[in-house]
């Protein structure tokens, strides 16, 4: 089984690394934005996005041009599962995998406890597996799975 994990920079990603042990177990990929100051993952292969941002003028664009590299991506490294901890930059690769038949693990923010993600409240109703971090978000996620926070 081959797994791509994906999450924009900043705490989305830190919130996926602690998933590590898992990506060293599996034949594993990670996808995240590229940022100024260029993080690197030695132990992973790693692909790289551009962060997109829903309120600048060149969005539209800029989510194409990402799910064309997405498509790219999956085509080449074949992966079987995504999962995913979000945002935005994330969303054109977990909708692709589920065209493509794949499968799609979304991980709500730990930081979200009293409202809802927009990428959350998107892939919802697309992922096999929806987690949340706190037992207060299965008021707006009834069919999610809560194990608690993954720190």
């Amino acid at each position: 089984m081959k797994i791509i994990f994906g999450a924009s920079s900043g705490g989305h990603l830190e919130q996926l690394m602690m998933l590590k042990p898992l990506m060293l177990k599996y034949d594993s990929i990670l996808l995240t934005e590229k940022t100024e100051y260029g993080i690197k993952f030695d132990d992973v292969k790693t692909f790289y996005v551009s962060q997109i941002n829903r309120k600048e003028l060149l969005f539209p664009f800029k989510f194409i041009a990402n799910a064309c590299k997405c498509l790219v991506i999956i085509i080449r490294e074949k992966p079987d599962v995504m999962i995913t901890t979000g945002v935005l930059a994330m969303i054109p690769c977990a909708l692709l995998m589920k065209a493509l038949g794949k499968k799609l693990i979304y991980i709500e923010s730990f930081a979200k406890v009293t409202s809802q993600t927009l990428s959350g409240r998107l892939l919802y109703k697309y992922a096999d597996q929806f987690y949340v971090q706190w037992k207060e978000m299965l008021e707006f996620y009834p069919n999610a799975i809560y194990k608690g926070g993954i720190y």
